[in-house]
């Protein structure tokens, strides 16, 4: 799968969110080592502490369809109108789930860019 095909599924996942508090509509797509597709965005919650990111929704619904076994080949974040990486949770539940060379893209100054899971998150949790 394209970088450019993981950023139309981010966004058309993005254009699904549910932001009302933050306005910050996020749409994630990840490809796995199986070759499978899916798709997550933000659901806010009025009890802050509640809210899911999209990547986070994107690889917990991996996971229930996959299994425990889930591998992430490579990723594609976009924040409609913004362009941000991954929040730091994001990121340790992105690395529990791909090697230190997959590939994370997003949108920095509009123009997509890929930072491996390594130099993104280099001092991760393992066990």
């Amino acid at each position: 799968m394209t970088a450019d095909e993981l950023f139309n599924q981010a966004q058309k996942a993005a254009s699904q969110a549910y932001a009302p508090y933050s306005r910050f509509q996020v749409g994630c797509a990840l490809f796995t080592e199986k070759g499978a597709l899916f798709t997550g965005c933000n659901v806010e919650n009025a009890s802050y502490g509640l809210t899911i990111c999209a990547e986070r929704n994107a690889v917990f619904h991996a996971v229930a369809v996959e299994g425990p076994g889930m591998k992430i080949a490579t990723l594609a974040v976009v924040a409609l109108g913004q362009a941000f990486p991954p929040c730091g949770a994001c990121r340790q539940v992105i690395a529990e789930f791909a090697a230190p060379e997959t590939s994370v893209w997003f949108l920095r100054e509009g123009k997509p860019v890929s930072l491996t899971m390594a130099e993104l998150l280099p001092e991760c949790f393992r066990i």
